[in-house]
């Protein structure tokens, strides 16, 4: 891949969480990222810069955000449900997987050649697991988009600074880390990833040309972030 030298503008939604919020960290910081226009159902406070044109929008209705989408080259979607625990399968498919399509088509039909997605490790639409299975179908319904280049990050768990979710969240913040060493070989996918490099690498990733599908994991993060 080589580098991309044009200006980028860059549409996000999900710009408030955790890895949102790092993907914004790093972007506002590349000189060639010209303007970034945040989609949110809340107001953005821990970014700011001159760059930034945010819009309070109602996620689940691409009519209230169609029209700002236009001039885009890339579209990055780390939108998703924190605690998946906390809502129902119903409530969940809206936000993680219905809205998500919604925005990715209304990307599309906006001519947005780049799409960026927050998925995870071990998706598949076949699987028994209702957040896998979900995933997969998500995956699948923005590859019948055909983007030009569709970038799909699947991370496995993603080691934030604070415990943001409750008691299961707090297990995996400190246990997960130290699986790292002896996850190797295939399993090196499964290894977590901090959130500021994987907020990093969703940055990085707009400034290389690419085409068609690719996958990024575990490895690819690294290779990514390695390069600064």
């Amino acid at each position: 891949m080589t580098q991309t030298t044009p200006p980028l503008n860059i549409v996000i939604l999900g710009a408030t969480g955790a890895v949102g919020t790092e993907v914004m960290k790093q972007l506002v910081q590349m000189p060639n990222v010209a303007r970034i226009t945040v989609l949110t159902r809340r107001p953005l406070t821990a970014v700011a810069h001159d760059k930034i044109a945010e819009h309070i929008v109602d996620v689940l209705d691409p009519t209230t955000y169609a029209h700002l989408l236009a001039d885009h080259d890339t579209a990055i979607c780390t939108l998703g449900v924190g605690a998946v625990s906390s809502v129902t399968k119903e409530e969940f498919l809206k936000v993680d997987r219905d809205a998500v399509i919604a925005f990715g088509t209304a990307c599309k039909q906006a001519n947005i050649k780049h799409f960026e997605l927050l998925s995870s490790v071990g998706v598949d639409p076949k699987s028994r697991m209702f957040f896998l299975r979900s995933k997969g179908e998500l995956e699948d319904a923005l590859k019948a988009l055909q983007f030009e280049r569709l970038s799909l990050f699947h991370p496995s768990n993603i080691i934030t600074p604070t415990n943001r979710y409750g008691f299961g969240q707090a297990i995996v913040l400190k246990l997960w880390p130290k699986l790292n060493p002896i996850l190797i070989g295939p399993l090196r996918k499964y290894r977590g990833i901090r959130v500021e490099t994987l907020g990093q690498a969703f940055a990085l990733n707009t400034q290389h040309k690419g085409q068609g599908i690719e996958i990024l994991e575990w490895d690819a993060f690294q290779s990514l972030t390695a390069r600064t």
